[in-house]
């Protein structure tokens, strides 16, 4: 417990001043994170990162987080632009499937494009809504935040029926228990520092993306156990890998652009 608590306390010290300054911090913070979730799931399918897919992996999680007008402002070819970059290392997979001599097989290659699009996107996100504003980021971390926590209190306090046998601690009237205050929570948020749409709107956005944070918890929680994993690394020491600090944020941060938050 001492040690969760020590580095939450120096993680947040660190990241809290990053996301009030924003700008280009904000900006490296989201490419180290990228890198670094990246290179968990790499290690999590037993694969070295020196391999040849595994450099293509970070390396594209990374050029996923760059904003689209680095591009512009660099004047690059249209082969050196971001969407086409990554269709080139999807190319460099397939090809390696046949050098590697089934070492690199197909589905190495599956996961490791998944992994840039999961990753690199929804890190991109953190900037994007940066970008939007700081009470814009702030509300999708308030969501998951008091989601995450809520589900917890409520759960270990009156859960009984099981949520899903990806993770068995997880119940039903903790879910529900944490959506609702999230809900409250982001309701209070949102009167004091109106977002995109009106109230009332928010007010069901917020339950959407309360629902979405959790299914990010599940999805990793997945990912884990396919794996036979208990936490995504260990850059973290008591709270795990950055994968596990920020699967909710990966899901919940692109459906917010999706749906028009900023």
């Amino acid at each position: 417990m001492k040690t969760r608590v020590i580095t939450a306390v120096v993680a947040l010290a660190i990241f809290i001043p990053i996301l009030i300054v924003g700008g280009i911090w904000i900006q490296i913070a989201a490419s180290v994170l990228a890198v670094v979730a990246a290179s968990e799931v790499v290690l999590m399918r037993r694969t070295l990162l020196v391999d040849f897919g595994a450099i293509l992996t970070m390396l594209g999680a990374l050029i996923m987080t760059l904003p689209t007008d680095i591009w512009h402002n660099l004047d690059l070819p249209v082969t050196l632009q971001r969407s086409s970059l990554l269709y080139i290392f999807v190319i460099l997979m397939l090809l390696h499937t046949v050098v590697a001599r089934n070492k690199f097989n197909f589905e190495d290659a599956g996961v490791f494009t998944l992994t840039m699009m999961y990753v690199g996107l929804g890190f991109s996100m953190m900037v994007t809504a940066r970008t939007a504003g700081l009470d814009t980021l702030m509300y999708a971390f308030l969501i998951v935040w008091i989601t995450d926590s809520g589900a917890y209190l409520v759960g270990r306090k009156i859960g009984k029926h099981k949520l899903t046998p990806i993770s068995p601690n997880k119940t039903w009237e903790g879910s529900i228990g944490g959506s609702v205050i999230a809900v409250i929570a982001a309701a209070v948020y949102t009167y004091f520092f109106p977002q995109t749409y009106s109230w009332w709107i928010m007010l069901v956005i917020s339950i959407i993306l309360s629902v979405a944070g959790q299914f990010g918890d599940l999805i990793e929680s997945a990912l884990k156990r396919f794996y036979h994993v208990k936490d995504s690394g260990s850059v973290l020491p008591g709270h795990g890998g950055i994968l596990d600090r920020f699967d909710s944020m990966l899901i919940v941060l692109p459906i917010m652009y999706l749906l028009g938050v900023f």
